[in-house]
């Protein structure tokens, strides 16, 4: 596990910490691929987030903040936060979710959708099912499930943080 002081930045609506490429040699040398590591904001949450940091091109990397981390962390941008990362060696690539029963109904009935759901990359899919499997009510999953059918159809909108257009 490596500590360190960073500032939290943003990227478009993204925040995140610019981690450099001696610490990323620190967490696995040599790794220029997705990095899937654990991660702390000032200690919290107690039980560390898993994420993948994000090569930048140049030996750093970006870690993304999800909202749960900044909200456990009682953190925004532009804090000066200590990081505390680890190589997360139970990483499995792939969705680790199910598909929700009622998201296999409705893309059975679109095959537009259907088909851009199977051209989406394992990263975006695994996404998209964690979001799933984090709502707390049957409504807000329900909801949910609509938006991304109506992105997957080609449909312009604006889901889970990002702009959609042509099913991606």
């Amino acid at each position: 596990m490596i500590r360190f002081k960073a500032l939290i930045k943003i990227n478009g609506i993204n925040p995140y910490v610019l981690v450099n490429p001696t610490r990323v040699n620190q967490i696995k040398s040599g790794w220029k691929k997705p990095l899937p590591v654990l991660v702390k904001i000032n200690g919290e949450p107690e039980k560390p987030w898993r994420i993948n940091m994000m090569p930048v091109g140049n030996g750093s990397f970006y870690l993304y903040l999800h909202e749960i981390v900044r909200k456990a962390s009682n953190t925004k941008v532009g804090d000066r936060v200590e990081v505390e990362l680890q190589f997360d060696s139970k990483y499995k690539s792939g969705p680790v979710h199910p598909l929700p029963s009622l998201f296999k109904k409705h893309l059975a009935k679109n095959s537009k959708a259907k088909k851009a759901w199977d051209n989406l990359p394992p990263s975006r899919k695994k996404e998209i099912l964690r979001y799933f499997a984090s709502l707390k009510s049957e409504e807000a999953l329900e909801r949910n499930i609509q938006k991304a059918i109506h992105v997957l159809s080609g449909k312009e909108m604006r889901f889970m943080a990002r702009a959609w257009s042509g099913g991606k």
